[in-house]
């Protein structure tokens, strides 16, 4: 992640300063130490410290660092998640890109972290998608697992996934398995996209390791699962939201794919005083 995320930071630097921070070259033209609090707004699961450092630290690598609150752990309201010692003019010019970044992942962690309270208790996981923001979805997936989700493919490159539109290239889904069964290494597995119980028997028969179940009410849902009964992996997908995801985990499948955790989540409110 490293690379990418120096990378992700540079360019996010360089989108907001440009030629340089104008206010603050005029407000604070010379060297002055100061130390930053980033606070939280509101309660949080906490995402992206590590990221929001190496934003301060890009500017000046002298700055020190404090933790008020770890990785992964919850903060409430006025707790303080982090100070930040170092030149005044270098803390303002980091501060926007720095709490942009915290700011959604905390949200995603938090967010994630909601669907997977919902469905304790049961043996559903929850697992995000490829909705992600571009440019962002190496943070944005760490945010997942932060909140107590479980990665789906990073990408095309590293997962078989055969969709409506795949199976209507191939011709059918009994072709489309055996073209992708044909072409992966055996260490690959193969989950495949079904709208109704034909389809899914379709995907049995041809030997799919995970079906979707996609955009199916729970009745049917739970009819599928009794129907795969433990041949492939049963995957949930479409219409889940904090109200609908508890009744989806209880029909038995397996895993819960939700693209609202990266393409809707709310920024949390987090806070930079200056002192």
């Amino acid at each position: 992640m490293m690379l990418s995320l120096d990378r992700l930071i540079e360019q996010a630097l360089l989108e907001d300063i440009h030629t340089g921070d104008i206010t603050t070259q005029a407000v604070v033209p010379g060297p002055r130490p100061a130390t930053a609090r980033l606070i939280a707004k509101e309660p949080l699961v906490l995402a992206g410290l590590f990221v929001a450092q190496k934003v301060f630290l890009r500017l000046n690598p002298g700055v020190i660092f404090s933790a008020g609150c770890a990785e992964g752990g919850r903060a409430d309201k006025g707790d303080i998640l982090m100070t930040v010692d170092g030149n005044a003019a270098d803390l303002l010019m980091a501060e926007r890109v720095a709490l942009n970044l915290l700011q959604r992942m905390c949200g995603i962690a938090t967010l994630t972290s909601r669907y997977v309270q919902a469905v304790c208790g049961t043996k559903a996981r929850i697992v995000d998608t490829r909705k992600t923001t571009p440019g962002l979805r190496e943070v944005e997936k760490y945010s997942v697992r932060v909140g107590g989700g479980i990665n789906h493919r990073t990408g095309l490159y590293d997962g078989v996934l055969i969709k409506e539109n795949h199976i209507a290239a191939a011709g059918g889904i009994a072709e489309a398995v055996s073209r992708a069964r044909a072409y992966i290494p055996h260490t690959l597995k193969i989950e495949i996209e079904t709208e109704t119980p034909e389809q899914v028997e379709e995907a049995l028969i041809a030997g799919a390791d995970i079906i979707m179940l996609d955009n199916m009410d729970c009745g049917t849902m739970r009819r599928c699962v009794a129907m795969i009964a433990g041949r492939a992996l049963v995957e949930a997908s479409g219409g889940v939201n904090l109200d609908t995801v508890r009744a989806i985990a209880e029909t038995g499948v397996d895993i819960i794919s939700i693209g609202a955790l990266t393409h809707s989540p709310r920024a949390m409110d987090i806070s930079m005083l200056l002192d």
